[in-house]
């Protein structure tokens, strides 16, 4: 029997890939592949692997997951050693649990290697925290399915915490998602960062509040939404600190003495 490696190929960067990751991709014999993955990855595999783009499309539906699953326990029941590489990190919105059961059900041996997943490269790419001491301590990963599709009594759940959202595959519905936001308890001036692209050369950020968010035009796939206190513009980041640096000098002064 041979073994199948759920990956995470990160945000498209490769240089962001982790060690095990290229070393896997150089020794794989199929690699299974989304969309998204970043042609700079996949040009790591080895020559004389075989590739198979197996993503999912918005209205093409020509592959299914169950289909997916098949293949990787096919491949892998051949003593091959298989990778299934997907955007991000497998376990965000990846449909890792129907892979893994299907592989269970199959009695192959799997192992998962993790990835930078998108939000997590989106504030790194915009200088923003996903978590602030003096803000909120909690993120919510969301699709934009669930975004909306759960109503603003569900969204109500984690704006109450003061979260930071991050809502993935947002395209085509940012007028919604403010919408439901705002119905939520969500007040307009709210911060809102969108990255498109992260860490590619074609990145771009956006910078606007829920208000703005409903007048929005679509930026590239694939992006990633940041609703919060933290996703605020860096010049106003900084002219915070600046002023909690000013009311807090002596304070800090002192304490710089006593190190």
């Amino acid at each position: 029997m041979g073994k199948v490696y759920l990956m995470g190929a990160g945000p498209g960067d490769p240089e962001l890939l982790t060690v095990k990751a290229v070393r896997i991709l150089k020794s794989a014999d199929v690699v299974l592949h989304d969309a998204l993955v970043d042609n700079s990855v996949l040009a790591m595999v080895r020559p004389h692997a075989l590739l198979i783009d197996v993503g999912k499309r918005v209205g093409d539906r020509r592959i299914a997951q169950e289909g997916i699953n098949q293949m990787l326990v096919s491949f892998a029941a051949s003593a091959a050693t298989v990778v299934r590489l997907k955007g991000g990190d497998p376990l965000i919105f990846g449909r890792a649990a129907e892979e893994m059961a299907a592989m269970r059900r199959a009695g192959i041996d799997f192992e998962i290697v993790p990835g930078i997943t998108a939000a997590v490269a989106a504030s790194a790419q915009a200088q923003v925290p996903l978590t602030d001491r003096d803000g909120p301590s909690s993120v919510v990963f969301l699709t934009a399915q669930h975004a909306i599709g759960r109503g603003p009594k569900e969204i109500a759940r984690f704006t109450a915490a003061e979260s930071t959202l991050a809502i993935y595959m947002p395209n085509g519905r940012y007028g919604e998602i403010a919408k439901q936001v705002m119905a939520a308890g969500l007040l307009p001036q709210t911060p809102c960062l969108i990255v498109s692209n992260a860490t590619r050369p074609n990145q771009k950020l956006y910078w606007t509040d829920v208000a703005g968010l409903q007048f929005m035009s679509q930026p590239a796939t694939p992006a990633v939404l940041i609703i919060g206190t933290v996703a605020r513009r860096r010049d106003e980041m900084i002219s915070a600190a600046s002023a909690f640096f000013a009311a807090n000098k002596t304070e800090v002064e002192t304490a710089h003495r006593e190190l």
